[in-house]
This record gives C-alpha cells, sequence and structure tokens, in this order.
C-alpha cells in the first residue's frame, strides 16, 4: 500500500491496463488540493480526478460550468504534488476543448505542463472523434467522459440516465469503439444503466471507469466530498461513507468553544522572553 511503500512505483497508464486486464477493480475519488490528495493517497487511493466539479465543491457554484480554465491547471498541479506517484486525471472544463480543435489541443497541452496531469478527461459524443485521434497524434492521454454529460445540462436542463433502451445502449457501445480507434487511452461512463457499461466493457479494450455506472467497470469515482458526506444533496450512486461534514462542523464548534472560554494558550503560549 502507498502509505507504507518508501519507494512506490507510480501509476501510469500500463498499470491501469493491466488492472482491467487482470479483473483488479481500482478506486478513484476526485481531489482538489496537494494536502487531501497526500493523505489519500496514504489510504491506498492512487487514481484521482481533478474534477470540474471543483466548480460546485470549490467555488460554491450551482454547477460546473463556471470553473475558469487556469483553476482548473492550478488545482490540477497541486493535487499531482500532494501525491506525485498516483495516476492524476485533469478535466477540461466548459468550453475549453470544443470552440476549435487547435485550442482545444493547446489546452490540453497545458494540463501536461502546467498541471503535471497524467491525462487529460474531456465530455464527448461522436462529433468529438476527430479531436481525441488528434490529442492522440499529440500524444496527450484521454479520458473520454461519454453517458451523461454534466456539461451539456444547459441543453437538457436536467441529468440524463444512458442507455435505458436497447437502442442507446447500441449507441453507446459504437461510440466507444469509435473513441477508442480514435485513440482515447480510458473510457468514463457517467450515470447509465448497468446494462449499458456492460455493453462498452465488451465492446471495447480499455479500462472503463464508472461514474454511477452499475458494478461490471474496471474503475469507478464519485465526488469526494459526497463520500465524505460533506455535500447536503448526495447523488443516488454516491452514498456517504461517513459524516465528515458533522466532523468538521463539530471541530469547529470544539474550537471557538476553545477560544471562546479563554483555554487556548492559557499558560500564555509556547513562546519565551530571551532577555
Amino acid at each position: 500500500m502507498p502509505e507504507t511503500d518508501s519507494n512506490p512505483e507510480p501509476v501510469t497508464l500500463r498499470t491501469l491496463r493491466h488492472r482491467a486486464k487482470d479483473g483488479k477493480k481500482f478506486a478513484m475519488l476526485t481531489c482538489y488540493d496537494a494536502t487531501t490528495a497526500r493523505w489519500l493517497y496514504r489510504g491506498g487511493l492512487d487514481v484521482m480526478l481533478v474534477g470540474d466539479t471543483a466548480g460546485s465543491v470549490v467555488l460554491g457554484f450551482d454547477d460546473t460550468i463556471r470553473v475558469p480554465l487556469d483553476f482548473m491547471l492550478t488545482l490540477t498541479a497541486a493535487v499531482k504534488r500532494g501525491a506525485p506517484h498516483a495516476f492524476v486525471m485533469g478535466d477540461m472544463p466548459f468550453l475549453s476543448y470544443t470552440a476549435d480543435d487547435a485550442e482545444a489541443v493547446r489546452n490540453a497541452g497545458r494540463f501536461m505542463t502546467e498541471g503535471n496531469a497524467d491525462a487529460v478527461k474531456l465530455e464527448v459524443d461522436h462529433r468529438h472523434v476527430d479531436l481525441i485521434a488528434k490529442l492522440d497524434r499529440a500524444s496527450i492521454p484521454t479520458v473520454a467522459h461519454i453517458g451523461w454529460r454534466p456539461q451539456r445540462t444547459p441543453r437538457t436542463g436536467v441529468p440524463v440516465v444512458a442507455g435505458r433502451t436497447d437502442r442507446g445502449v447500441d449507441k453507446l457501445a459504437a461510440l466507444a469503439v469509435e473513441l477508442q480507434q480514435a485513440g482515447a487511452a480510458i473510457l468514463l461512463i457517467e450515470q447509465s444503466t448497468a446494462e449499458a457499461a456492460r455493453a462498452v466493457i465488451d465492446a471495447v479494450d480499455l479500462p472503463v471507469i464508472g461514474c454511477g455506472a452499475g458494478p461490471d467497470c474496471h474503475g469507478h469515482v464519485i465526488v469526494l466530498q459526497d463520500w465524505l458526506g460533506m455535500t447536503d444533496w448526495q447523488p443516488s450512486f454516491a452514498p456517504p461513507g461517513g459524516r465528515g461534514g458533522q466532523a468538521l462542523q463539530d471541530l469547529a464548534r470544539k474550537w471557538v468553544d476553545h477560544v471562546e472560554s479563554g483555554r487556548y494558550l492559557a499558560d500564555g503560549g509556547p513562546y519565551e522572553m530571551r532577555g
């Protein structure tokens, strides 16, 4: 485990491919800062996504589409510094890759050079196949995010579950094949039926990560704050693993009481006069 290995091997695409091939499932969480990344890695979590969910859980927006590109680059670099041996994916934010393919390649390249990411994730459909090929040509590993794509919320208004019909399942599997042929390194399926995820897994030879996409995916990811129990609303596929929000609230109250009661530094503090 990472917390006991004094000289750990870095997790790479090859690592994840071997895990998928060997049937060894891997866990992934979102992460947004170096300190948290360090502790997650010590707990055995060696795959992390610096998600555009930072727009909501870090910046406080109601959605993910307002997070700035430069902010995402800063967060990605911070997470990689906190967990340098982990596999860190940088999430390309809204409009950073859709206006122009050349701009998309440059922005993705910034995630690799400035953000020190191991791969970039972008939300795609069949219209992005050529872009995936250009990113592959530029030697930028891509995580192709299919199924429900939150950056589409302005168009759809509400989240949409992918693969609820046979036709929907077939379309998703066909898209997965196209993306693999174009050079995608990993697929991520969000909010789909288990049948759709299974069809994608059977159709490609890539690691497939699920975000609420059934049990068969090689890896699974949810938002860190959802797992910690720090969000006021929990997605149905992300039950909390603890009561982190309540624990933080209790610690805040304890600190307030410690200061207001006069107990803090009541002995005069750690520093003494020298003369």
